[in-house]
C-alpha cells in the first residue's frame, strides 16, 4: 500500500473514538489522578500483558482500574489477582467507558495490534507503555512516535533489558571508546519464528469465549484455524500479525547496539537469507541475514556496517576468531572495533576481548533501573522513560526494514527516513505499510 493511499484513505474514513480528529484536542483535559496513583488499563490479560502488570504492579502508585483481552478463556488468573478491575473484550469500548478513570495503558498483544490501540490511546492523551516492536510495520511506528510527541504523554517501549546493568554498562564501554571507534557489529539470535510449511487449507470452529473478529483487529478477515497456528503464540510466524525472529528479538538485541553506536537510521538494508514464498504462504522464513549501513557517529566509523543473523545463520569465521577463546552465546552482539572487540550475550555481562589486552581492565561501576517502575514515576512526573517512543521509534523502525528486505532477497534497499519510503524499489514501498479494516485504522499524522 503506497503512503499516498494510506494519507487519502485516513483523512477520508471516519476513525472510532476520535482517531480522526484533530491530533491536539484544546478541548481534551488530560484525566487528574486522585491521591498521586496512577490509573492504569492494559491490553491483554496473559502472556506478556500478564508479566507486564505483574511487574507495574509492584508500584505503589500503581493501580489498576480496567483490562482489556479478546479471550475470555485467559482471564481468569488475571481475574483473580486484579479483582476491581473492569473487564473489556474490545479495546475501543474500554477506551470509550474508561478514559476519564485512567491515566496509561500498556499494549501488550499481538504485534498487529500494537499501532491501533497504542495511538487510540495517545491520541486520548493517555500514558503508553507499549511492548516490542512498537509497531507491526515502519509507517504506524512512525505514526505512534509522532502522536507522542504532539501529545507530549510519557511513553515507554518493553524493551527492559535496556534497563539492566549489561546494557548500560555495554554502552558506557563503547561511549568511552574502551575498544576505540567501531567498524562492525554483528548481532545474532538462534530463535527461529517462522514457518516453511504451507498454511492449512481449513476453517475450524472458533472457540467459545474467544472473539476471533476482535483478535483480528486492523487484519483482513479470514477463516480460524485452530490447534495454535494463529493464537495464541504462533502469530509471531505469520506475515500479517507478527515479525518473525527479528521483530521479536532485533528490538532487544540492537537496542545497545544502536545505543551504543549513536545511529538513527541505516541509508541501505539487504537480506541474503531466504525469502518468504510459495511454499509457505502467509509465513515468515528462518535463516534470516540482514546487512545495514548506517552513517557513521562519533563513536563509529563512517559508515558502519551492522548484520544480523537467526535460526542457523551465524556470523562468519574472521568475527568469531576474534571472541579469543570464549563461546559465543546463542543470542548477542559482536562489536568490532579499532582497539579490540566487545562481546554482548543477550542478558549477559560484556566481555572485552583480546583476554590479555584487557585483563587489567577496570570496568566501571553502573547501576540498573527498573524498567516498568521509571515509567510508572514518569506518569506521575518523578522521573523521565529511557526508551520513550522517540529512541525507540527509530529502532523499531531499522529493525522492521530488514523484514521488508528479506522479501527481496540479494537486493540492496536505498531507504529514505525522511521521506519514508525506498528509493529504488517502488516494489518494497508497498510493505511499508498496510491496509487497515474499518474501525481500526491509522491516520497519516503530517
Amino acid at each position: 500500500m503506497s503512503i499516498n493511499r494510506t494519507r487519502r484513505t485516513f483523512i477520508k474514513e471516519a476513525t472510532y473514538l476520535g482517531l480522526s480528529v484533530p491530533l491536539v484536542m484544546p478541548g481534551l483535559a488530560r484525566a487528574q489522578s486522585p491521591n498521586g496513583m496512577v490509573r492504569h488499563a492494559s491490553f491483554g490479560a496473559d502472556g506478556m500483558a500478564g508479566a507486564d502488570v505483574g511487574n507495574l504492579s509492584r508500584e505503589k502508585k500503581f493501580k489498576l482500574v480496567a483490562f482489556c483481552d479478546v479471550d475470555e478463556r485467559r482471564m481468569g488468573n488475571f481475574k483473580k489477582r486484579h479483582p476491581k478491575a473492569v473487564a473489556y473484550t474490545d479495546y475501543r469500548k474500554l477506551l470509550d467507558k474508561e478514559h476519564k478513570n485512567i491515566d496509561s495503558v500498556n499494549v501488550s498483544t499481538p504485534d498487529h495490534m500494537h499501532g491501533s490501540i497504542g495511538l487510540a490511546a495517545i491520541t486520548l492523551g493517555k500514558a503508553c507503555y507499549g511492548q516490542k516492536p512498537l509497531g507491526q510495520n515502519i509507517f504506524e511506528t512512525r505514526m505512534l512516535t509522532k502522536a507522542a510527541k504532539a501529545k507530549g504523554v510519557v511513553t515507554q517501549m518493553g524493551i527492559q533489558v535496556h534497563s539492566s546493568v549489561y546494557y548500560r554498562l555495554a554502552v558506557e564501554l563503547i561511549h568511552s571508546g574502551a575498544i576505540g571507534k567501531v567498524k562492525e557489529v554483528h548481532s545474532f539470535s538462534g530463535k527461529r519464528w517462522g514457518d516453511r510449511s504451507a498454511r492449512p487449507n481449513r476453517k475450524d470452529e472458533v472457540p467459545a469465549g474467544f472473539h476471533w473478529d476482535l483478535w483480528l483487529g486492523c487484519a483482513t478477515e479470514r477463516p480460524f484455524i485452530g490447534r495454535g497456528y494463529y493464537h495464541p503464540g504462533n502469530w509471531r510466524k505469520r506475515l500479517d500479525f507478527g515479525t518473525g525472529t527479528f521483530g521479536d528479538m532485533g528490538c532487544h538485541i540492537y537496542d545497545p547496539v544502536f545505543k551504543a553506536l549513536g545511529v538513527d537510521a541505516p541509508t541501505s538494508v539487504r537480506s541474503e537469507g531466504p525469502a518468504p514464498g510459495k511454499h509457505n504462504l502467509g509465513n515468515w522464513e528462518i535463516d534470516a541475514k540482514i546487512h545495514y549501513v548506517f552513517p557513521g557517529s562519533q563513536f563509529t566509523l563512517n559508515p558502519v556496517k551492522v548484520t544480523w543473523y537467526d535460526g542457523g545463520q551465524q556470523p562468519p569465521k574472521y568475527v568469531t576468531d576474534q571472541l579469543d577463546g570464549r563461546k559465543k552465546p546463542g543470542q548477542g552482539s559482536i562489536f568490532i572495533g579499532e582497539k579490540g572487540v566487545m562481546l554482548l550475550p543477550h542478558v549477559g555481562r560484556p566481555y572485552l576481548l583480546p583476554n590479555a589486552k584487557y585483563a587489567e581492565f577496570k570496568y566501571p561501576r553502573i547501576k540498573g533501573n527498573n524498567h516498568w517502575g521509571q515509567f510508572i514515576n514518569a506518569v506521575a512526573g518523578d522521573d523521565k522513560t529511557s526508551t520513550h517512543f522517540g529512541y525507540s521509534g527509530p529502532l523499531t523502525e531499522s529493525v522492521l526494514l530488514g523484514g521488508v528486505a528479506t522479501r527481496f532477497k540479494n537486493e540492496t534497499l536505498q531507504w529514505d527516513a525522511k521521506a519514508l519510503k525506498f528509493t529504488n524499489n517502488k516494489k518494497a514501498n508497498e510493505f511499508v505499510a498496510r491496509e487497515y479494516r474499518k474501525g481500526h485504522e491509522i491516520r497519516n499524522i503530517a
